[in-house]
C-alpha cells in the first residue's frame, strides 16, 4: 500500500478551547476549517479536531483515552519554556528513558500530550 499522509482525528467536547489551544498555544498552522472541525498541519500529516468528544478537567485515564499525542522536538527545555510562557502547565517534566526524555501536559479536554527529545545515540528509533 502507498499512503499519501497520516491523519489523526481528535474528538473534542471543549471544541472552541481545543481549537484555540492547538492554534494559539501550540501554534499549529490551520489547514482547513469546516462547520464542525478544524485541521492543523503536522509534519507528514494532519491533526483534525472535531466536535463531539468527552472532556475531563484533568488528564484522561488510559481507559478513557488510550492515545497520546507526541511531538518530538530538538530542544525539550527551550520548547517547555516557550509553552510555559503561553500558559501551559506541565504535569511531568523531564522524564528520562534510555531512548530520550519527555515532558507531559494536557489539552483543554484532558488529552495527554508529550514533548519528546530523542537521544541521538539511541537505536530505539529508526531515522530516515
Amino acid at each position: 500500500m502507498e499512503f499519501r499522509e497520516f491523519g489523526l482525528i481528535l474528538f473534542a467536547e471543549r471544541y472552541e478551547e481545543c481549537i484555540a489551544f492547538y492554534r494559539d498555544v501550540l501554534q499549529l498552522k490551520v489547514r482547513n476549517v469546516k462547520d464542525t472541525l478544524v485541521s492543523f498541519e503536522l509534519p507528514n500529516g494532519y491533526l483534525m479536531v472535531e466536535q463531539g468528544g468527552v472532556g475531563k478537567n484533568q488528564e484522561k485515564l488510559r481507559e478513557q483515552n488510550p492515545n497520546v499525542l507526541r511531538f518530538d522536538v530538538q530542544s525539550l527545555n527551550s520548547i517547555m519554556n516557550e509553552l510555559e510562557e503561553r500558559g501551559v502547565c506541565f504535569s511531568k517534566k523531564n522524564l528520562k528513558f534510555d531512548w530520550g526524555t519527555i515532558s507531559v501536559f494536557n489539552d483543554p479536554d484532558g488529552n495527554r500530550i508529550e514533548l519528546g527529545e530523542i537521544n541521538n545515540t539511541s537505536g530505539s528509533y529508526i531515522k530516515n
